[in-house]
């Protein structure tokens, strides 16, 4: 016969490898699939809620290490029982039947009594198709490769729960992964993990998922990145806050633009850092954008929207002569592209802020980098002159 292999990429999840082999002479075939990827760090859990026709449609990826469930009939097919299909709930559970008739003949003849609970089992399984009554499915693969198709996506399904989780040491032996002995450092974790509370949409106060991550930032330090999507309305929102302290003294950043790449250069603009261009004569102040991390493009395109969101400047409530300085303004900020040159300033007090040295670890001839005493009205600004660290306990509980 002829095997067959075909690469492809299943969207929203990863690419697998989809083996078909057929037989001419006896008209034989059969179908597997196989990660195309590597294990993945944590291992991942399916939970769907099967109540129509339409869920019985729904793709499903199960490696051969991934263990299938529906805990109302109280029936599981083991990890490493059956080769990775690419299928359906409804082909799962065609496969459970055609694999419990396979031997059914031998049974009748050897224990009619085993033989007959398996076939009542096979009519409640074929029951399942007929959508009397809701049902769960559940895949729980360890290496984290296999997939149960969200119709909805890029949103939310309701109906399905996905949860990933840290491998047991027996799983991971089962995998044939190496264990590791030595636990696991907390902070590793915390760099490897996207963290999510509760909250409630700043839009439309609907309830809402924030994620946080801490990312290290080459050169620099750390950062803590938070995004916020609301799947009712659809606002996003994403936030930047400064992973250490407040620095010993303030930093000022300048880079001259003279070349289109410098539109590339990452940014780490924080809440403190204030903007300055002077060619345009233009100055953003302390807070006006949040925390920032994004490319020196993005930051001018987030500028450029602030502006022209502004009811009092290109809305109803403007006045003919402001808005064409606006509008000069907004042009004069398109061109600054990296063809017309001009200086991109970054002052931030608490030295929270950084810009790309494309050069690293070398001298960016075209950045300036320069570091400096707050003035004692900065100092106020960030809430310093006030802060005592030191001895700032009353008179009276020194003795206790």
């Amino acid at each position: 016969g002829v095997t067959r292999l075909l690469l492809t990429r299943i969207p929203f999840f990863k690419e697998i490898i989809v083996s078909s082999f057929s037989c001419d002479n006896c008209s034989w075939s059969n179908t597997e699939i196989q990660s195309a990827g590597r294990i993945q760090e944590q291992g991942v859990c399916y939970t769907l809620a099967v109540t129509s026709r339409q869920d019985m449609n729904r793709e499903v990826v199960k490696t051969d290490c991934a263990m299938a469930r529906i805990p109302e009939l109280d029936f599981e097919i083991p990890a490493f029982t059956q080769k990775g299909v690419l299928t359906t709930i409804e082909g799962i559970i065609d496969r459970a039947v055609a694999g419990l008739e396979q031997d059914q003949p031998i049974r009748r003849a050897t224990d009619e009594e085993v033989a007959k609970k398996i076939d009542e089992f096979i009519v409640k399984l074929r029951q399942l198709k007929e959508m009397n009554s809701p049902f769960t499915f559940i895949i729980d693969d360890p290496s984290g490769n296999s997939f149960v198709e969200n119709p909805h996506a890029p949103q939310r399904d309701d109906a399905l729960v996905v949860t990933h989780y840290r491998r047991t040491p027996q799983q991971a032996a089962m995998l044939g992964l190496e264990v590791d002995a030595k636990p696991p450092d907390a902070a590793e974790d915390l760099r490897d993990e996207v963290l999510q509370f509760n909250t409630n949409c700043p839009e439309c106060n609907a309830p809402a998922n924030t994620n946080m991550k801490l990312v290290q930032i080459p050169h620099f330090k750390e950062v803590i990145i938070m995004a916020t999507n609301c799947d009712s309305c659809g606002h996003r929102t994403n936030e930047v806050k400064s992973g250490g302290a407040i620095e010993p003294q303030g930093t000022r950043i300048t880079l001259q633009i003279t070349d289109p790449s410098d539109m590339t250069r990452d940014i780490l603009k924080s809440e403190t850092c204030s903007v300055e261009i002077p060619e345009l004569e233009f100055e953003l102040g302390m807070g006006a954008l949040g925390g920032k991390f994004t490319t020196l493009e993005g930051l001018l395109k987030d500028i450029r929207d602030l502006v022209e969101r502004n009811p009092f400047t290109l809305g109803d409530s403007s006045t003919p002569s402001r808005m064409g300085k606006l509008q000069e303004f907004i042009g004069k900020l398109q061109e600054v592209n990296g063809k017309t040159k001009a200086h991109f300033i970054m002052d931030d007090p608490a030295g929270n802020s950084y810009l790309q040295n494309v050069y690293a670890p070398e001298e960016d001839p075209e950045l300036r980098v320069e570091h400096y005493e707050r003035t004692f009205e900065q100092n106020e600004d960030l809430g310093l002159n006030d802060m005592k660290t030191e001895g700032y306990e009353p008179e009276g509980t020194l003795g206790r």
